[in-house]
């Protein structure tokens, strides 16, 4: 059962002007600043560093992407980026990773930005390097300039790489081929009958008529406000071909507002007092207007349509139409400026305008219509919307005029076009994969020891390196084993037993009392104690800590209750591991809080700049319902940020629980999607085989817990011998056979990079909001403040 949730409501007091936001949050806000003592401070010295949100949905990478890395890896400074050093520990994977992850200390506690890699191909050096691959514009480390009069490297524009081609072809495309199917919709949250939560909603026509090619479109936008239940409609437009608004209606919302949002919706009070249109009133004119095979066109349309309470089958999205990388979209006003040449939304304006919005987004999807896929994809939208970011941070854009056309370009080829090599480091036998090139500078070694050496000297000599450490493999059986033991060791660490309790204790008051720390995978009576227990499976690891560092020794119903994990030979070490996992560099800045209410999550979404350094709002969601889970993560820029701000959520006045996360994104969709039959009732032993036993206990130098413990150290050495200003990538390629595949793990982060000092002036332009799940199937979003419109 759900706990109630939480409604925050904020009553002004008398004879003052309300705030736009709940006076306990700003409270929080002012308490923030007052304790970061903001002065002014002298600019601090430019270096490149990584973007702190890099990748969306379940943090995995193609061969492909991590080939055109320094394109989509949102790079600030590039320019101060001094050379590029890829570690390959071959034979490893990300189960490795977190087998053995308290003898990787180095690498967790120094790599803040962690991703999946799909199991490696028979070509793996090959396809991250680009052997086969054209490239996109990319700016190569400014030791390489001086070659040529442009730092920026000149290669080609493979339209096939294109998302908006890979998803519509190159050819011209009809009316309903842009529709967005029932899957589709599913997936991102329009309302649908199928839905818990629409229940309510009406269909937005008079009867489902089948839409064909020349079906008439209608661009529909509305407008906001948060009540105390959430989003509610005050303005909707209308607008049909040819751009004549046929419906423009500002809107009374049922329930109390907290916040017009006035910045976004253009709504004041003074505007919204004379209105008595309702929302039925609304979704009457809209039945009348539609006729049945209407197409509706908006922008992020599903907010729109939900907060119509409507459901309408032919739809089409243009922030999903104009197709951009996974888990990214293109802003409104981006679309409108780069496709139609038009400026909307302009910053002396007073709110959006509805119905501008409304036939922007109309003459966008007519646009795509007319021309077609391929000369959208020639635009190379994603392009000009890096310089545009880049400009947005005073950076100098890249001169994307300078693309040629140049087949076949690869990375190798664009070295030797500036007059360099890439250095390849390895053992003898994994060096033929390169060997064919002439641009790359191999060296051949005997051992991992003397690849060692080799790259302390030759590393500062090449822009590009890659060096490959080689380890021989588990066997099949013993990677099955170890892969069971690790799936069920998360389980157990997730699990927890609480008790005692009276016989006659409320079972339901028990409920709430545990979901009150994060959702709940099952709860069990367990009735072979003298006094009742309860067994409680977490969906995360963070609610099961949470727990037992609150709920241990508090008074239940008159008795001091124990909570403490199942003691079990995979748990020995649980304590230890725990706290690691909370030191892990990419946990840094982040806090998980659990019994946020819907109104808490739309004012941090309208208002992220309560709280100094708010980066990102990741919100899980349902996957059967649809509906966003009671719990979130805030992410920060800095971990000072993140900790004032979980003392001050969980501090008296707020019914919310919180702490440093435990589990990073990556590592939470791979143990989401673990077969149910892999887990097992706490308890239940799993002996290691023998061989790995002995294994274990001779602890052989070739073996991967004795090799993550050595190399992960020569490794650290060595990095800290590199010079300032290196990207720096550590890849364990994950395995591939014909027994099975094992994903891989990348690592990345820049030497010496800093965590940015919170600038006040700054927190609205580096937003970026993950507004979806980032579990399994679902869509995890990044948006700038204001995108849905």
């Amino acid at each position: 059962m759900e706990p109630e949730r939480e409604r925050v409501e904020r009553h002004p007091k008398k004879g003052r002007k309300r705030r736009r936001a709940p006076n306990k949050l700003v409270g929080a806000a002012e308490a923030m600043r007052a304790r970061w003592n903001l002065e002014e401070r002298q600019p601090e010295a430019k270096r490149a560093r990584l973007s702190t949100i890099l990748f969306a949905e379940n943090c995995e990478v193609t061969h492909g992407q991590l080939c055109e890395l320094l394109n989509w890896c949102q790079l600030f400074h590039q320019n101060h980026l001094n050379n590029v050093v890829v570690f390959v520990l071959k034979g490893m994977s990300q189960l490795h990773f977190y087998r053995f992850y308290m003898e990787f200390g180095f690498l967790r506690k120094t790599f803040r930005h962690k991703f999946r890699l799909p199991p490696p191909s028979s070509n793996f050096l090959s396809d991250i390097i680009g052997l086969q691959k054209k490239q996109t514009t990319m700016n190569l480390p400014r030791m390489m300039e001086g070659s040529l009069p442009s730092a920026s490297l000149k290669v080609s524009v493979n339209l096939q790489n294109d998302p908006i081609i890979q998803k519509y072809g190159s050819k011209k495309v009809g009316l309903t081929r842009c529709l967005l199917t029932k899957e589709e919709m599913k997936t991102f949250h329009f309302p649908l009958q199928s839905f818990s939560d629409c229940e309510n909603f009406v269909p937005g026509t008079k009867c489902s008529g089948s839409v064909a090619d020349n079906s008439p479109l209608f661009g529909l936008d509305c407008e906001m406000c948060l009540t105390s239940k959430g989003r509610e409609l005050t303005h909707i437009s209308l607008v049909a071909e040819g751009g004549c608004c046929v419906m423009d209606e500002l809107v009374k919302p049922d329930n109390k507002i907290l916040d017009y949002l006035t910045s976004f919706s253009g709504i004041t009070k003074k505007i919204l007092n004379p209105v008595t249109t309702k929302l039925k009133d609304v979704q009457r004119q809209l039945k009348a207007l539609l006729p049945p095979d209407a197409v509706l066109v908006g922008h992020s349309l599903d907010l729109d349509l939900r907060a119509l309470k409507m459901i309408h089958p032919y739809v089409i999205d243009t922030s999903l139409l104009y197709v951009r990388e996974p888990g990214r979209r293109f802003k409104l006003k981006f679309l409108a400026k780069a496709i139609l040449g038009k400026d909307i939304q302009c910053p002396d304006r007073l709110g959006h305008d509805a119905t501008e919005d409304a036939r922007t987004t109309l003459e966008l999807a007519q646009y795509f219509l007319k021309y077609g896929p391929k000369e959208i994809a020639e635009l190379n939208l994603e392009a000009l919307a890096s310089d545009q970011e880049l400009q947005a941070t005073g950076q100098q854009p890249r001169n994307t005029t300078e693309v040629v056309q140049q087949p076949n370009t690869s990375v190798l080829e664009c070295l030797d076009s500036m007059g360099q090599k890439l250095l390849f480091l390895a053992r003898d036998t994994d060096a033929s994969e390169l060997s064919a090139s002439r641009n790359c500078h191999i060296i051949k070694c005997l051992s991992n020891k003397e690849v060692l050496e080799q790259a302390r000297a030759e590393i500062p000599l090449f822009p590009f390196s890659i060096v490959q450490f080689s380890f021989e493999p588990l066997s099949h059986s013993l990677t099955e084993e170890m892969n069971k033991r690790m799936r069920v060791k998360w389980t157990e660490m997730s699990t927890v037993y609480a008790g005692p309790f009276s016989k006659n204790c409320n079972l339901e008051s028990l409920k709430r009392l545990c979901k009150s720390c994060g959702p709940v995978q099952s709860i069990t009576l367990v009735l072979e104690t003298h006094q009742p227990h309860l067994c409680i499976q977490y969906e995360v690891l963070e609610a099961a800590q949470l727990a037992i560092e609150t709920l241990d020794g508090i008074l239940v119903e008159g008795t001091c209750i124990k909570v403490q994990r199942p003691v079990t030979e995979l748990t020995l070490d649980c304590d230890n591991l725990v706290d690691e996992l909370e030191r892990d560099s990419e946990n840094r800045g982040t806090i998980y809080l659990s019994g946020v209410s819907e109104t808490f999550k739309e004012h941090l979404l309208q208002q992220p700049s309560l709280f100094l350094g708010l980066e990102a709002l990741i919100l899980p969601k349902d996957l059967k319902s649809g509906k966003q889970k009671k719990y979130c993560f805030l992410k920060f820029k800095t971990f000072g940020s993140a900790q004032m701000a979980l003392d001050i959520l969980t501090g008296k006045g707020w019914k919310l629980k919180g702490k440093h996360p435990l589990t990073p994104r990556h590592l939470h969709a791979w143990l989401r999607g673990l077969p149910p039959e892999s887990r097992r009732p706490p308890g239940l032993r799993v002996i290691p085989p023998a061989p790995e036993q002995q294994a274990l206990q001779t602890l052989k130098v070739d073996h991967p817990k004795t090799a993550a413990w050595r190399w992960g150290r020569k490794i650290g050495k060595l990095y800290h011998s590199l010079c300032p200003g290196t990207l720096c990538l550590i890849l364990l390629p994950g395995t591939k056979s014909t027994h099975g595949s094992l994903s891989g793990l990348g690592l990345m982060g820049i030497k010496d990079e800093e965590e940015s000092t919170p600038n006040t002036s700054s927190f609205l332009q580096d937003l970026a909001l993950l507004c979806r799940s980032w579990e399994p199937g679902a869509r995890t979003e990044k948006l700038n403040l204001g995108s849905a419109t």
